[in-house]
Protein backbone atom coordinates (compact mmCIF):
# COMPACT_ATOMS: atom_id res chain seq x y z
CA UNK A 1 0.00 0.00 0.00
CA UNK A 2 1.27 3.46 -0.89
CA UNK A 3 2.18 5.53 2.18
CA UNK A 4 -0.45 8.10 3.03
CA UNK A 5 0.58 11.51 4.31
CA UNK A 6 -2.68 12.02 6.22
CA UNK A 7 -2.31 8.55 7.73
CA UNK A 8 1.19 9.36 9.01
CA UNK A 9 0.27 12.84 10.26
CA UNK A 10 -2.79 11.59 12.10
CA UNK A 11 -0.79 8.77 13.71
CA UNK A 12 1.93 11.16 14.89
CA UNK A 13 -0.77 13.51 16.16
CA UNK A 14 -2.36 10.65 18.12
CA UNK A 15 0.97 9.95 19.80
CA UNK A 16 1.21 13.62 20.82
CA UNK A 17 -2.35 13.53 22.17
CA UNK A 18 -1.49 10.50 24.28
CA UNK A 19 1.51 12.35 25.72
CA UNK A 20 -0.70 15.37 26.49
CA UNK A 21 -3.24 13.05 28.10
CA UNK A 22 -0.58 11.67 30.43
CA UNK A 23 0.52 15.18 31.42
CA UNK A 24 -3.06 16.25 32.06
CA UNK A 25 -3.67 13.22 34.25
CA UNK A 26 -0.64 14.20 36.33
CA UNK A 27 -2.26 17.60 36.81
CA UNK A 28 -5.57 15.97 37.81
CA UNK A 29 -7.40 17.29 34.74
CA UNK A 30 -9.62 14.33 33.95
CA UNK A 31 -12.62 15.57 31.96
CA UNK A 32 -10.98 17.48 29.12
CA UNK A 33 -8.09 15.02 29.00
CA UNK A 34 -10.48 12.12 28.38
CA UNK A 35 -12.39 14.00 25.67
CA UNK A 36 -9.11 14.92 23.95
CA UNK A 37 -7.86 11.35 24.10
CA UNK A 38 -11.06 10.01 22.54
CA UNK A 39 -11.43 12.53 19.73
CA UNK A 40 -7.71 13.00 19.07
CA UNK A 41 -7.00 9.31 18.57
CA UNK A 42 -10.26 8.68 16.71
CA UNK A 43 -9.03 10.79 13.79
CA UNK A 44 -6.36 8.30 12.82
CA UNK A 45 -8.54 5.28 13.58
CA UNK A 46 -11.18 6.48 11.13
CA UNK A 47 -8.54 7.27 8.51
CA UNK A 48 -7.28 3.69 8.83
CA UNK A 49 -10.83 2.45 8.32
CA UNK A 50 -11.27 4.74 5.32
CA UNK A 51 -8.12 3.44 3.67
CA UNK A 52 -9.57 -0.06 3.95
CA UNK A 53 -12.99 1.10 2.76
CA UNK A 54 -15.10 -1.26 0.71
CA UNK A 55 -16.22 1.46 -1.66
CA UNK A 56 -15.62 5.09 -2.57
CA UNK A 57 -18.74 6.00 -0.61
CA UNK A 58 -17.41 4.16 2.46
CA UNK A 59 -14.04 5.92 2.08
CA UNK A 60 -15.73 9.32 1.89
CA UNK A 61 -17.94 8.62 4.90
CA UNK A 62 -15.00 7.54 7.10
CA UNK A 63 -12.88 10.51 6.03
CA UNK A 64 -15.81 12.77 6.84
CA UNK A 65 -16.01 11.27 10.34
CA UNK A 66 -12.27 11.87 10.72
CA UNK A 67 -12.79 15.49 9.76
CA UNK A 68 -15.52 15.90 12.37
CA UNK A 69 -13.32 14.28 15.04
CA UNK A 70 -10.50 16.65 14.09
CA UNK A 71 -12.77 19.63 14.55
CA UNK A 72 -13.91 18.32 17.92
CA UNK A 73 -10.28 17.86 18.94
CA UNK A 74 -9.55 21.44 17.93
CA UNK A 75 -12.43 22.57 20.16
CA UNK A 76 -11.04 20.72 23.20
CA UNK A 77 -7.53 22.04 22.58
CA UNK A 78 -8.84 25.60 22.29
CA UNK A 79 -10.89 25.15 25.44
CA UNK A 80 -7.86 23.82 27.30
CA UNK A 81 -5.76 26.76 26.14
CA UNK A 82 -8.30 29.52 26.76
CA UNK A 83 -9.58 28.20 30.09
CA UNK A 84 -6.08 28.23 31.56
CA UNK A 85 -6.84 25.03 33.51
CA UNK A 86 -3.23 24.08 33.01
CA UNK A 87 0.04 25.71 32.09
CA UNK A 88 0.73 23.05 29.46
CA UNK A 89 1.19 24.73 26.08
CA UNK A 90 -0.93 23.35 23.24
CA UNK A 91 -0.08 25.82 20.46
CA UNK A 92 1.90 23.23 18.48
CA UNK A 93 -0.98 20.77 18.72
CA UNK A 94 -3.38 23.47 17.54
CA UNK A 95 -1.11 24.08 14.53
CA UNK A 96 -1.00 20.32 13.84
CA UNK A 97 -4.76 19.91 14.03
CA UNK A 98 -5.33 22.89 11.73
CA UNK A 99 -3.13 21.23 9.11
CA UNK A 100 -4.95 17.90 9.54
CA UNK A 101 -8.34 19.64 9.23
CA UNK A 102 -7.24 21.36 6.00
CA UNK A 103 -6.03 18.06 4.55
CA UNK A 104 -9.18 16.17 5.55
CA UNK A 105 -11.44 18.92 4.21
CA UNK A 106 -9.67 18.71 0.86
CA UNK A 107 -9.86 14.90 0.80
CA UNK A 108 -13.57 14.90 1.67
CA UNK A 109 -14.44 17.57 -0.91
CA UNK A 110 -12.50 15.79 -3.64
CA UNK A 111 -14.07 12.45 -2.72
CA UNK A 112 -17.57 13.91 -2.70
CA UNK A 113 -16.99 15.52 -6.08
CA UNK A 114 -15.76 12.21 -7.48
CA UNK A 115 -18.86 10.45 -6.14
CA UNK A 116 -21.21 12.90 -7.84
CA UNK A 117 -19.37 12.54 -11.16
CA UNK A 118 -20.00 8.79 -11.25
Amino acid sequence: MKESIIRNKSFQFSLKIIQLYKKLLNEKEFIISRQLLKSGTSIGANIEEALAGQSKKDFTAKMSISSKEARETKYWLRLLKESELTKIKVNDLLDNIEEIIRMLTSIVKTSQNNLTKN
